[in-house]
């Protein structure tokens, strides 16, 4: 080797080495950021966050190996516009919003970091998107209509109470949007049935525990809860109470009936969560929003709590049980 010692030469080799995965390690583009903005604590919703990641990975991408997720857990609505913004200036690829008053508040954020939601009620009717097929600008995601399924729910449930007659509604009075639609379905289907509806709003947990105290006053034969995420963050205390009080209940989430719940029909939502997984995937391989139609849910579950039934001295009708997609011994 002219002009070079073998030593040299050596030494020219490991600077190289040493320089080499620096260099390659600049070339690596940097791992994509996942904007996650929820109202509930992580551990309230944990089966919805696996499937969430499930979701993730059936498109190839791994939390922590090959995609960052930055979690801001709002815990009240007052402080979704001020997150969103955060999240919006960090800045992130993509930002994910499993209930509408986040999605509502991120759209506000801007127009153009894709957005990609959950949602139990008419995306089109809140302004999330222009339409379902063609959602326009940067939003597109899931609508599992929980809160318009109130006029089915009341069904059921006087179908497995014959002689109710006077049903307390539990709603969320911050969640507006959520609440009204709820309500209008709900009365609706009431009178054509000859019932009475008593509202009965909750924000907090200690609003809960005050509307199950009116019972105490003023006995219903029923209980509807309206499917809200603050509900489904306090199903353990909703489920405690209704035992309590001995009241038969219905909720929009099978999570409920697996705690104890007496009975549940709605969407299939952490089915819905796996589906916002798979579309920031597709976000993140480069398709638009705009171009990724709102999925439908497409499963609805009507799921007894038998044993609870029993508990409360109610007797479920054979034609019930044979329509429940789970019964719960």
């Amino acid at each position: 080797m002219p002009g070079m010692r073998r030593r040299d030469f050596i030494s020219l080799l490991g600077g190289a080495a040493a320089v080499w995965p620096l260099t390659a390690r600049a070339q690596q583009p940097a791992m994509p950021v996942i904007g996650f903005l929820e109202t509930r604590s992580p551990d309230m919703i944990s089966d919805r966050l696996r499937r969430f990641r499930q979701g993730l990975k059936d498109t190839g991408y791994v939390e922590g190996e090959n995609v960052t997720i930055v979690y801001d857990w709002a815990e009240s609505f007052d402080r979704l516009s001020a997150l969103a913004a955060e999240l919006v200036r960090r800045p992130v690829a993509v930002i994910v919003t499993p209930t509408t008053p986040a999605a509502i508040a991120a759209k506000a954020a801007t127009t153009t970091v894709p957005i990609v939601f959950a949602t139990g009620y008419d995306p089109v009717a809140s302004g999330l998107v222009a339409s379902l097929a063609r959602p326009g600008r940067n939003l597109t995601g899931v609508n599992f209509f929980n809160n318009e399924l109130a006029a089915k729910q009341l069904e059921l449930l006087r179908e497995l109470v014959p002689g109710a007659a006077h049903v307390s509604a539990l709603v969320n009075p911050s969640n507006v949007r959520n609440a009204s639609v709820a309500l209008a379905d709900l009365e609706t289907a009431a009178r054509a049935r000859g019932m009475q509806i008593q509202v009965l709003n909750a924000s907090t947990n200690r609003e809960i525990d005050d509307a199950f105290a009116t019972f105490l006053r003023q006995r219903p034969d029923a209980l509807f809860v309206s499917g809200d995420g603050l509900f489904t963050s306090r199903r353990v205390q909703l489920v405690l109470l209704a035992m309590l009080h001995k009241v038969p209940a219905i909720f929009a989430n099978r999570e409920f009936a697996e705690i104890g719940g007496l009975m549940s029909y709605g969407a299939n939502v952490p089915d819905a969560w796996h589906q916002v997984g798979v579309y920031v995937g597709r976000i993140l391989k480069g398709a638009k929003p705009a171009d990724l139609p709102v999925v439908l849910a497409s499963k609805f579950e009507l799921v007894i709590n038998h044993q609870t039934a029993r508990m409360l001295g109610l007797t479920v009708p054979p034609t019930l049980l044979a329509r429940a997609d789970e019964v719960i011994e």
